[in-house]
């Protein structure tokens, strides 16, 4: 079994190979696999690199960030300059339903609302905005509200898990109550959890997945 200290040591060999991010800047403490990331950098888009790094290591089982985001003086922008921008940005991205949201800005954090069909057009919204100069944070309030009946879910789903080639599918377990979809069993990355839940969110008709999968490790996958 991986050590504390050897996934500390993998996150900090991981980040020296990530041009954007200036690794001692990044404070991290790892405890029974579950990652704690903190300190100060001058870039949303780097807070969200970091916590993608720490996800991808093996043995890793929960990221907690605690990282925050300070401009300087000659990159910082008002509420009303961030909200424009964050306006601009949706609509010109034609993966995005822009008249199904709205958009408000305070403190420089972004919160999304709204309604759409599909989950790729939420994590469309967040991802087209959160490398906006000005931001601090994404909060995504979006709603996924699908309009299509829910209709064979689980096969759907377990068919797509299979298709996966960077996910184990034998250790995943699906239950579909309506349009609700819970995921169970036990993966080996946070990685693979997390593909396991957006392939969940491919089923015609899932409103909602609940991704109670357990990340385990295994020397084997090392």
């Amino acid at each position: 079994m991986k050590s504390d200290a050897q996934i500390k040591q993998d996150i900090l060999d991981e980040l020296v190979f990530e041009p954007n991010i200036d690794e001692t800047q990044i404070g991290i403490i790892v405890e029974d696999g579950v990652v704690t990331l903190s300190g100060v950098v001058n870039d949303y888009h780097k807070k969200v690199l970091a916590n993608k790094v720490a996800k991808r290591i093996v043995g890793v089982k929960a990221v907690a960030e605690d990282i925050e985001v300070k401009y300087g003086d000659d990159f910082k922008k008002t509420d009303k300059e961030i909200a424009k921008a964050a306006v601009n940005a949706l609509e010109w991205n034609a993966a995005i339903p822009k008249e199904k949201i709205m958009v408000f800005v305070e403190d420089g954090y972004i919160y999304l609302s709204g309604k759409v069909v599909w989950d790729y057009e939420r994590k469309a919204a967040k991802r087209v905005i959160q490398n906006l100069l000005g931001v601090k944070g994404v909060v995504n309030n979006i709603e996924l509200i699908p309009d299509v009946q829910p209709d064979n879910i689980e096969e759907q789903i377990i068919k797509s898990l299979e298709r996966s080639a960077n996910l184990e599918a034998n250790g995943i377990r699906v239950q579909v109550d309506g349009d609700t979809v819970q995921l169970k069993g036990r993966v080996h990355s946070l990685k693979e959890r997390e593909l396991a839940e957006k392939a969940a969110y491919k089923g015609l008709g899932v409103r909602l997945v609940q991704n109670d999968i357990v990340v385990q490790y295994s020397p084997e996958f090392v």
